[in-house]
C-alpha cells in the first residue's frame, strides 16, 4: 500500500513533513514518533491501516527531517503543529498514539484538545520529569541516563555535542550496527527486535529523521525535562498506556506513573516486553481499540 507524503506550511514560515497511507477518508490515526525518528510510517503499520479502513497519518516533530527546526519548544506547543496537519488535511476528528518521546505529545493532544481527539494510546511513553514519587532515571541504560543528565545540566552545548556525535553514528548505522551505538539501553528482549524486520523501521526512521542533524532530537530532551504545559491527570478522552518491564529506555515505572495518573486509563503493563518490542509486536491491537472509539 503507498504512503503519501507531503509537506504543509505552518503560518509562522515553517514546514511540517507529512506521511499519510490507509483509506483517504476512513477514521484517522496520527502517529507521534520516537525520540530520535521521524513521522516516516513502518510498512506492518500501514498494513494494518488498510485492514481496518483506517487514515494512517505520521509528522516529523519539528527539528526532524524535513520538518523546521521550533527552538525551545515545550510538549504543549507541539499541539499548535498538529492542529495545522489535522486542519490541512481536513480532519475534524482523529484518535492517536505515539511511542517513547512521542507520547509526551500524544498525551498533551488528549489533554488539550479534547473536542477533536477521541482517544489515544501510549506506547512506552516518558513521564515528566517531576512527576511525584517517580525517580525519573532510575532503571535507565547509561547512555539515558548521560543523555538527560546533559539535558537537566544546564549547559546545552555539551548537550548539543554529545548529540551530534551521536547522530553522526546512527545517521549511517544499519540495524546490527545501530544495536552496538546504542547497546547499553537495549534489553536483550529489544536487541532480538532489532535483529528482526522492526530493526530496518528503526534504522530508517532514526536515518531520516537525523538527516539535517540532531535538532529534534536536543528539542525534545530538553522539552520533556521541563514543564511541559500540561498534566496527564487533565486527560478525559479514553488512554491507553502499554508498557514493558525489559525496557531500559524508559523504565516500567514510567508506564506505572501514567497509568495511575490518567483518570480511567486502560493499563497493558507487560514484564515480559522491552521498549521496542511493545511497538513491534501490539500495534493491530492499538489501531483496533482506537478504531473502536470513532
Amino acid at each position: 500500500m503507498p504512503v503519501r507524503q507531503s509537506v504543509i506550511d505552518t503560518a509562522d514560515g515553517r514546514q511540517l513533513e507529512v506521511f499519510e497511507a490507509g483509506s483517504a477518508v476512513g477514521p484517522a490515526i496520527m502517529v507521534h514518533h520516537g525520540t530520535p525518528g521521524s513521522g516516516l510510517l513502518a510498512p506492518a503499520w500501514v498494513e494494518y491501516a488498510g485492514q481496518l479502513g483506517l487514515r494512517l497519518v505520521g509528522f516529523s516533530r519539528p527539528g526532524y527531517s524535513r520538518s523546521s527546526r521550533r527552538a525551545g519548544r515545550s510538549v504543549a506547543q507541539v499541539v499548535d503543529d498538529v492542529v495545522v496537519v489535522a486542519d490541512a488535511l481536513g480532519l475534524d476528528k482523529l484518535a492517536t498514539w505515539g511511542i517513547s518521546g512521542g507520547d509526551p505529545h500524544a498525551l498533551a493532544r488528549a489533554a488539550l484538545l479534547p473536542e477533536r481527539v477521541v482517544a489515544a494510546s501510549c506506547i512506552s511513553g516518558v513521564a515528566p520529569y517531576l512527576a511525584e514519587g517517580l525517580d525519573w532515571t532510575e532503571g535507565m541504560g547509561e547512555a539515558n541516563v548521560e543523555e538527560f543528565g546533559l539535558a537537566t545540566g544546564g549547559n546545552d552545548g555539551r548537550l548539543m555535542a554529545a548529540l551530534e556525535a551521536a547522530a553522526e553514528g546512527m545517521r549511517a548505522a544499519s540495524p546490527e550496527q545501530m544495536v552496538g551505538e546504542i547497546s547499553s539501553i537495549l534489553s536483550p528482549e529489544d536487541e532480538a527486535t532489532m535483529r528482526g524486520d522492526f530493526g530496518l523501521v528503526v534504522a530508517d526512521q532514526t536515518r531520516q529523521g537525523l538527516a539535517e542533524g540532531p535538532f529534534g532530537m536536543f528539542d525534545d530532551d530538553l522539552a520533556f525535562v521541563s514543564p511541559w504545559g500540561f498534566d496527564p491527570a487533565s486527560i478525559r478522552v479514553p488512554t491507553q498506556v502499554w508498557q514493558g518491564g525489559e525496557d531500559l529506555m524508559v523504565p516500567a515505572a514510567h508506564g506505572a506513573w501514567l497509568a495511575a495518573r490518567i483518570p480511567g486509563a486502560e493499563a497493558h503493563l507487560d514484564p515480559t516486553l522491552g521498549h521496542l518490542t511493545v511497538v513491534a509486536t501490539r500495534i493491530s491491537e492499538v489501531h483496533r481499540w482506537l478504531l473502536g472509539h470513532f
